[in-house]
Parts: C-alpha cells; sequence; structure tokens
C-alpha cells in the first residue's frame, strides 16, 4: 500500500511538472510586426504592415515542435503609409474588409527545419477564404525575464503566398507586358510574446 502511495504520487508530481511547463504565450503588438511586401509594376517592392492583431502561442519553448499558434488580424488596419492605397485596398479590388474584417492563421504542425528553423504549417484564412499555408521561424529567442519579471521570447517569420488563390484577384496588365500589382506577398513577421500569467 505504502508503495502504491509513492507511486501515485510520483505520477502527480510528473504530471503536475509537465502541466507547468505547457503555457500560454500572448503576442505582444507593440513589440511585434506583421509586415508583407508586394512587387509593383514589376520595377518596385511595395511594403505595408498591418497595426491591429492579436494572438496566442500555447506550449513549452523547450519543447517548440509541440506548440500551438493562433493568430486574428484587423484586416482594416492594413498600413502602408498611403492612405489612398490603403483605402483602396480596404476596399471591394482587394481585401474587402467590409465583408472579411479578420484575417486568420491556425497552427496544425510544427516541424524542425533547415539550420535550425521550424517549418509552421497552418490554415491562413483571408478574404473568406482558408488554404494551407507554411511559414519558417528563424532567429528563434529563447525566453528572458524582463525588469518587471515578465517572461519574454520571439522569432523572425517569413513566408510566400498568391493572393489570388484566396480570391483578392485585383490585376491590371500594362502596355509594356507585366501585371501592375504582383500575386506573389512576402510575409515577414517579427514576433515577441510574454507568458501570461
Amino acid at each position: 500500500m505504502h508503495r502504491l502511495a509513492l507511486s501515485a504520487l510520483a505520477v502527480l508530481a510528473l504530471a503536475t511538472s509537465a502541466l507547468a511547463q505547457s503555457a500560454t504565450w500572448n503576442i505582444d503588438p507593440a513589440h511585434s510586426t506583421i509586415g508583407f511586401g508586394v512587387r509593383h509594376m514589376m520595377v518596385s517592392t511595395v511594403r505595408g504592415k498591418f497595426t491591429k492583431f492579436t494572438g496566442t502561442i500555447t506550449g513549452d519553448p523547450a519543447k517548440p515542435t509541440e506548440a500551438v499558434i493562433d493568430v486574428t488580424i484587423d484586416a482594416s488596419s492594413i498600413d502602408t503609409e498611403n492612405e489612398k492605397r490603403d483605402d483602396h485596398l480596404r476596399g471591394a479590388d482587394f481585401f474587402d474588409v467590409a465583408k472579411f474584417p479578420t484575417i486568420t492563421f491556425k497552427s496544425k504542425q510544427i516541424a524542425p527545419g533547415p539550420d535550425g528553423t521550424f517549418l509552421v504549417t497552418g490554415d491562413l484564412t483571408m478574404h473568406g477564404t482558408t488554404k494551407e499555408l507554411v511559414l519558417t521561424v528563424s532567429e528563434f529567442a529563447a525566453p528572458i525575464q524582463d525588469p518587471m519579471g515578465n517572461l519574454r521570447g520571439g522569432g523572425h517569420v517569413t513566408g510566400k503566398l498568391d493572393r489570388q488563390a484566396y480570391g483578392i484577384d485585383f490585376s491590371k496588365t500594362m502596355d509594356a507586358g507585366g501585371l501592375l500589382v504582383g500575386n506573389e506577398v512576402t510575409i515577414s513577421v517579427d514576433v515577441e510574446a510574454t507568458k501570461a500569467k
């Protein structure tokens, strides 16, 4: 009986330890950036970002492949530092934010990638369409304690997508050939997250 009690206590201690390691990390929008780039007239790249978003990363930093990522972006917060262009992007030709106010990403799998990176496969829902997207996480920063006693970690995320696959198919061909707005969108995200207390 004594041995059984000790075994039960050992199992309970291990379970408690495992639960203590898994936590929710809130993405800090003040220290994170969700950015993108699109070719314009085949001669330059227009870059922008979304300024309003929320997100969580649930898991143990020591076991990154077991983490779960959930991000929601306010599509109307798009900012390319040009008010007229941003209004056009919010309209029916592009994001149509009146009908589709949010963009979401929910991870399904995280696997080790080359050179210490991680490949995050998840569902990106944009403009009413959901497609699988693979993102690369590099420059992964292990958690450290900030001056207020909070634990913070972060990383750099990149990826590419075809905007037409999501029904954002506004396109004009220039007289000399080529598209006014490119179809490929490059994604560049810097994430800093704080462990929830």
